[in-house]
């Protein structure tokens, strides 16, 4: 029996938005003044290479996003497919996920964190147990060091190596070649582009290659690798910060042009929607739907056939709720800079031809306030991935049971106040998000750059 497919809420709104998104590109492909924009972004080193780094974690995600019960053979001797739900980045790392050991081990670890009552030569003394799953190739006073080293080396080369076979094979699909990709008249950093691939291979190669030697972060309370849940967390972050700016997104913008071009009552109504909303502490009105949908789920488990699924509900209703939310702050600022359009001549001819109003928010108004939703889209995913953290400390965030940097950071908290300090669980969920949050707002830089009318004129 083959495996059966499992498509989550979260899933489905995944896919469907990369869909959308590569119908979208296509159609507007014909633009030119679309593709000479993009150029732009990708002309800049610090756009090509901050779009690479995006999609690096994007890819993590959506192999993230990819479920389905693995087939098991039965006592029987059939094949049923499991109640387990895994995801491809699942199968792709089970040797980390499978490498549990008892409890804490730092990173590069040959034992245990915390001492135990362990046989040494036959008698019971206090020590530190030796890793079940990792170093175990390393005898009790070989140093680590060297060996790391070595093995790290190895595995950036590989990395690297299957960057270049990557590189190589988009010269050959690029109509210019793999040489003409380079010359200075090239309307993309391809310079750039490589350099970044090679870093991300040779960083990626060197952890994995190391990761079926060593913990490389080390393990958490529970004994899981702390490598393999921060690239776990991966999806929770991009599912937070892009469904919830596409929930918000045409709430803000349908309601911020209205209130900008109508004026008159429609303007009051809205002035008075968001400023009521904006009087609510927002993270009040957040714990309260929050907890009003916790409640909900616990008396209605029948819902749910599986941990996944019930985890997966909580995680699609908290983009539901931080997106009817946060709307507010990019509705007012498209209303002020749809008021400021409204009066110029261009506006003003076309509604002297007989320009119908929607024609005008169309064909005038839209265009000219896309470089402000653009740079809102990106600063907001930044946030939001940000707010995901905030939100796990004060106990409203996702399931708990769901992989998360906040839910990592949450429980990082109490492991700082040990003695000693296990620190290795905050540093991996820190970095990986550093990295992410950096990279959104570097690429929203040089799409501002590129899309900003005023910008383009100087």
């Amino acid at each position: 029996m083959m495996d059966v497919i499992v498509i989550l809420w979260t899933d489905a709104l995944v896919f469907l938005l990369v869909f959308a998104v590569i119908v979208l590109a296509l159609k507007l492909r014909q633009s030119r003044q679309f593709v000479e924009q993009w150029h732009s972004v990708f002309k800049t080193k610090v756009g090509a290479s901050t779009a690479i780094i995006l999609l690096a974690y994007i890819v993590v995600g959506l192999m993230d996003s990819a479920h389905y019960h693995p087939s098991q053979i039965s006592d029987s001797g059939v094949s049923t497919p499991s109640a387990q739900v895994i995801s491809v980045l699942d199968y792709t790392l089970s040797g980390l996920k499978n490498s549990t050991e008892k409890s804490y081990s730092a990173p590069f670890a040959q034992t245990l964190y915390v001492k135990e009552n362990i046989q040494i030569n036959n008698v019971l003394q206090r020590g530190y147990p030796p890793l079940e799953k990792r170093a175990l190739h390393l005898s009790a006073d070989e140093p680590v060091l060297f060996d790391a080293l070595a093995k790290g080396v190895i595995g950036a080369l590989l990395g690297m190596a299957v960057m270049l076979v990557l590189i190589f094979a988009i010269g050959k699909v690029n109509s210019k070649g793999l040489s003409g990709m380079f010359l200075p008249s090239s309307h993309i950093q391809w310079r750039s582009i490589s350099i970044t691939l090679l870093s991300i291979g040779a960083f990626m190669g060197s952890m994995l290659y190391l990761s079926s030697y060593y913990h490389v972060l080390g393990t958490d309370k529970v004994g899981q690798d702390v490598l393999y849940l921060s690239l776990k967390s991966i999806r929770t972050g991009l599912v937070i910060g892009t469904l919830t700016t596409l929930i918000m997104l045409p709430i803000a913008i349908m309601l911020g042009i209205m209130a900008g071009f109508y004026r008159t009552w429609i303007d009051d109504i809205i002035q008075y929607i968001y400023t009521t909303l904006n009087s609510i502490p927002g993270i009040l009105l957040i714990a309260a739907s929050v907890l009003m949908l916790q409640v909900f789920m616990d008396n209605n488990p029948d819902m749910f056939s599986t941990v996944e699924e019930r985890s997966d509900a909580r995680l699609f209703f908290l983009c539901l709720i931080l997106g009817m939310t946060s709307w507010t702050g990019l509705c007012r600022l498209l209303r002020g800079e749809t008021l400021k359009i409204r009066e110029l001549d261009f506006i003003q001819a076309a509604k002297a031809l007989g320009s119908s109003n929607m024609t005008i928010i169309r064909r005038h108004i839209l265009p000219n306030l896309m470089h402000i939703v653009l740079i809102s889209i990106v600063l907001d995913f930044s946030a939001l991935v940000l707010a995901e953290a905030v939100l796990a400390y004060v106990g409203i965030g996702v399931d708990p049971t769901m992989n998360s940097w906040g839910n990592m950071i949450n429980s990082a908290r109490l492991e700082m106040s040990r003695e000693p300090i296990v620190w290795w669980s905050l540093l991996a969920a820190f970095w990986f998000m550093f990295v992410l949050v950096l990279a959104a707002n570097l690429f929203s830089d040089a799409i501002r750059d590129a899309f900003d009318p005023k910008l383009r004129s100087r």
